[in-house]
């Protein structure tokens, strides 16, 4: 596939069509552009992604839709039809037919964007530590305040991650950053994937601790537990695609200017 890949590239680069220069520069140049270039370019001869000029938002359902509706609504995006409870549409047009959005779980908006079928996605910075996608970050948005934290049962004797036995188990659903931050402290811990109620781990016995994610922390409390460490504090961001943010595909550089002047202002 590489010697096709480059092969194609090289006559690329002859073409007259400055999109397509820009884009033979960037594979070339990029780690990653054996992957990319079978991701976007089709044997057609045309850049899938350049294909698609509307705009297309991969928006998170849950608790960052309604305020990432509300940001999008003040440059001019509405999709308030996705806050309809009788709606079970997951792609809708905004208002004025300008772009499209698509609601998906808050933890596939970075697939979306790194493949290319959205341009644009809203997501928490929890999701992007822990996946680590190949996009854009592109403004912190201010809202969604969370914090990742280890906690533990208020009645144990732990209250530093540190005290907690070598070996000893933590139970998460953000497997990656909960091992990356335990290897940081040179304290070897069975990470225990789980990916609901991870409050029961340590109230079962199951684990000592957990590593999750808090708002309030009124779900810990109930539960009979406390945060000992906070790993980092986490907020809603505007990713994009690499390659379309780069070629203003949609107008791009025009939304993120005004989400940006949009954050400054408190929108």
């Amino acid at each position: 596939m590489l010697g096709d890949c480059w092969s194609q590239l090289s006559w690329m680069k002859q073409e007259a069509d400055p999109l397509k220069k820009t884009l033979v520069e960037w594979l070339a140049f990029n780690k990653f552009g054996q992957v990319l270039y079978s991701r976007y370019y089709s044997t057609a001869g045309t850049p899938r992604i350049l294909r698609k000029r509307m705009l297309t938002v991969a928006l998170p359902k849950g608790e960052l839709l309604k305020n990432s509706i509300r940001l999008l609504q003040s440059v001019g995006l509405d999709f308030s039809a996705f806050l309809d409870s009788g709606t079970r549409q997951l792609q809708i047009p905004d208002t004025k037919g300008l772009a499209k959005a698509l609601l998906v779980r808050a933890q596939d908006v970075p697939v979306y964007v790194e493949y290319g079928q959205a341009q644009l996605g809203v997501v928490g910075y929890d999701v992007l530590r822990e996946k680590q996608p190949q996009v854009a970050h592109l403004v912190d948005l201010q809202f969604g305040q969370c914090r990742m934290s280890v906690a533990v049962k208020a009645s144990s004797s732990y209250r530093s991650p540190l005290d907690l036995p070598p070996h000893g188990r933590v139970a998460s659903k953000y497997v990656n950053c909960a091992r990356e931050y335990f290897h940081s402290l040179d304290l070897p811990v069975e990470i225990v994937p789980l990916y609901g109620s991870v409050e029961l781990g340590p109230i079962t016995g199951m684990s000592e601790a957990i590593v999750d994610l808090v708002s309030t922390g009124r779900t810990l409390r109930e539960n009979g537990l406390i945060e000992i460490a906070t790993l980092y504090e986490s907020t809603a961001r505007l990713i994009a695609h690499p390659l379309s943010y780069r070629l203003n595909t949609g107008n791009l550089s025009d939304v993120i200017a005004k989400v940006r002047s949009a954050v400054l202002v408190g929108v």
